[in-house]
């Protein structure tokens, strides 16, 4: 494929909760060959405000953009809000907004963990995060890595057992409430943005997906690294995003070396960008 038909959509910098600084994101870009990529950080736009002169020296095309935690029939529920421009009061408030409720959220999932008895505080994985970021489970997972790393170096973990914890039923789990998805998806819309519902391969009740795409027609992520199954998986929201969604999307969610999937390693159909792009007005 060449590198003007390559994308990837769903990249998290160490503005949030990734492991790369967005100089680090665009060096990996171009050397996977990518010509087009988003930034959407957890409630930050911190990274694509970081980019635009980065953006000419790669030669590589950025889309704005912002990953926004919602709530839906007590679900937690990822958006994908594409932009022409972030620059944008009324979205940074609220971006502010969410951010807040969220590090509470994070403070209230450690306040379990030590309750449980794991040996973790507060300050360990604030830490882990940026100086305007927010603060979320990621960060949680990063401090104890960390703290493993520096007192048992040779302990293997399970790391998925650990994720397990902030899951529903979980030791540290804590409901996200307080951005309902059809207020979300409305205010994406009113502040010049497009909304894609992210991963929809990994909302437990796959006949929410559905739910979800008829409040409002909004994009679908379709392109996206699933651990099993994953062309089916993709094929069946191929479909259902050519009659149910405005336009698809895809990318790697990419976070860091925990990641499954590197940059720029999910194929992403270039009509998808140029659909995109043409709804966002960007040449």
């Amino acid at each position: 494929m060449e590198k003007q038909f390559k994308a990837d959509l769903h990249i998290h910098t160490k503005e949030s909760d990734g492991l790369l600084s967005v100089e680090e994101a665009f060096q990996t870009a171009a050397q996977a060959g990518l010509s087009t990529i988003a930034f959407v950080d957890h409630e930050t736009t911190v990274g694509v405000e970081k980019s635009f002169k980065l953006a000419e020296v790669y030669q590589i095309n950025l889309i704005p953009g912002v990953e926004i935690e919602t709530d839906y029939k007590n679900q937690e529920i990822h958006l994908l809000a594409y932009y022409k421009s972030v620059d944008n009061d009324q979205l940074q408030t609220k971006l502010e907004q969410i951010r807040r409720n969220r590090i509470s959220l994070t403070e209230r999932m450690v306040r379990r963990l030590i309750e449980y008895g794991v040996k973790i505080s507060w300050e360990e994985v604030e830490l882990q995060a940026s100086y305007r970021g927010v603060v979320c489970k990621t960060h949680i997972l990063l401090a104890l890595e960390k703290k493993i790393r520096e007192k048992l170096p040779q302990q293997k973990i399970d790391w998925n057992e650990v994720a397990s914890w902030f899951r529903p039923g979980g030791i540290a789990y804590v409901p996200y409430e307080g951005n309902p998805f059809e207020q979300a998806v409305d205010f994406i819309f009113a502040t010049g943005g497009l909304p894609v519902l992210a991963h929809p391969g990994l909302i437990k009740q796959p006949s929410m997906v559905n739910e979800l795409l008829t409040y409002r027609k909004i994009g679908l992520e379709v392109y996206y690294g699933y651990w099993e199954n994953k062309k089916g998986i993709i094929g069946h929201y191929e479909q259902i995003s050519k009659g149910k969604a405005l336009l698809a999307t895809g990318g790697s969610d990419y976070h860091g070396f925990f990641s499954p999937v590197a940059i720029g390693e999910i194929e992403v159909p270039f009509d998808c960008v140029s659909k995109l792009k043409r709804y966002l007005d960007i040449n």
